[in-house]
């Protein structure tokens, strides 16, 4: 499974080949904490099932994070979280964190999916 960028005026590009997905409730509540890097590749994608207003904290995260929401597939907000002190909110059905600078490019209105779904 990868997840893919599909900017609204341009080609598709891969964003990260090793995706994990934070499905139990313990899992979506810990995210990456206690994290000091994260791999070239990596994406930690967050499912909600409906859309909502979703929040980010960064306390206990070492490392930045871009984070892409995502509502059906559609970008609503990207955000450069600084590590312990970032936190960012958007109305989503379903958010992505990503090493810091993974999601250079990508803006409100391109579409982030994940293909091998």
């Amino acid at each position: 499974m990868r997840l893919v960028h599909e900017p609204a005026d341009g080609d598709a590009r891969t964003l990260a080949t090793d995706v994990e997905r934070a499905d139990s409730l313990l899992q979506k509540v810990k995210g990456l904490m206690g994290k000091s890097s994260l791999p070239e590749g990596y994406a930690l994608v967050f499912d909600f099932g409906r859309t909502s207003y979703r929040d980010v904290h960064m306390l206990f995260v070492r490392t930045p994070l871009d984070v892409v929401w995502l509502r059906d597939e559609e970008v609503v907000q990207v955000k450069t979280l600084r590590p312990w002190r970032g936190t960012g909110v958007a109305k989503a059905d379903r958010f992505v964190e990503l090493p810091g600078g993974a999601a250079a490019g990508v803006e409100a209105g391109d579409r982030v999916y994940l293909d091998g779904e």
